[in-house]
């Protein structure tokens, strides 16, 4: 773990074009290029297909045999990023989860706003229980981490299977954007800021007549008692930094098997840089662990008769 390495990533993205509050239509092109710079690892294989009349994309490591899927959400502010930008996280963490990641290419606000990208991702997911008895595991990053969380909320009450797990890193859980974090991260947060978020958020919910409390586009406004075993992680600087303590505090007073995983000094989604960072290779290794113990704990139940029909669906 260097300072240097820290360093490097946070000049990276102060130095970026990018901007996450910017027009859509001039910030989606600066987005996509700057996830899709580097090339995937020659292994990777990725595919195109749909689920539930939702396009997907499919990565698998060539030669591996996946134990699993991990359906893993895309983030950009609910209004930009894509599947395939998200393909090279995806593709590191199904390598070290030995799982298929299936990454949904859900529809972007204001053209599309809620709830077509939540509706996009609960068809999604309802396909792939109908295709699959291997384990699924639930995973997203930022906005795709507030969609990962939102679609179990909603899930329960539509008698979805749950997962055997979900993992949110640098998670959006508040849209009412009153963290404290909001300012008192401002200043280290290399690329983040309150009124992006704020910008983003009003083009998800504008017009729709739904309140940023409610508890369907916030989740920690959300009941979470029966979601699965949950992995929390972020850094400490950033500012949606108190969007994911406070859904971890949440989640735990609902009585969810919770890992909140806090690293210092280190930026938004700071797990995309792990070729470059540690902290980065460290905290996806983490996550690797998270999802072995619970795959097994699953296997473990399921086995002995103990695991609830929903859970042996998944």
């Amino acid at each position: 773990m260097t300072l240097q390495q820290r360093q490097l990533v946070h000049q990276i993205l102060r130095d970026a074009p990018f901007d996450l509050g910017g027009d859509v239509h001039v910030q989606r092109p600066l987005l996509e290029r700057m996830l899709t710079a580097h090339p995937l690892p020659d292994d990777i294989r990725v595919s195109p297909g749909e689920l539930g009349g939702v396009p997907v994309l499919v990565v698998d490591i060539e030669g591996v045999e996946p134990r699993g899927t991990l359906f893993h959400l895309h983030g950009g502010g609910f209004a930009l990023g894509s599947a395939r930008g998200a393909a090279g996280l995806a593709a590191d963490l199904a390598r070290r989860t030995g799982m298929r990641a299936v990454l949904v290419e859900y529809r972007l606000a204001p053209e599309h706003p809620h709830p077509a990208a939540l509706h996009d991702v609960t068809a999604a997911y309802r396909a792939l229980l109908d295709r699959t008895r291997l384990p699924v595991v639930v995973s997203g990053e930022s906005a795709g981490g507030n969609l990962a969380l939102e679609l179990l909320v909603g899930g329960k009450a539509q008698g979805l299977a749950m997962p055997a797990a979900i993992v949110v890193l640098s998670p959006m859980t508040d849209l009412t954007v009153g963290g404290a974090s909001f300012t008192g991260k401002a200043d280290v947060d290399p690329n983040l800021t309150a009124s992006a978020i704020r910008t983003r958020v009003d083009d998800y919910l504008g017009g729709t007549g739904t309140l940023a409390t409610d508890p369907l586009v916030s989740p920690v406004f959300a009941d979470l008692r029966g979601l699965p075993p949950l992995l929390v992680q972020a850094g400490s600087h950033e500012v949606l930094l108190d969007d994911a303590t406070a859904l971890a505090t949440k989640a735990a007073a609902d009585d969810v098997p919770v890992v909140l995983d806090i690293t210092p000094g280190v930026p938004h989604v700071f797990q995309a840089f792990a070729a470059l960072l540690d902290e980065g290779d460290a905290a996806l290794g983490r996550v690797a662990r998270f999802v072995d113990d619970n795959l097994a704990a699953r296997a473990d139940s399921a086995e002995h008769g103990s695991a609830t029909p929903a859970a042996v669906a998944a």
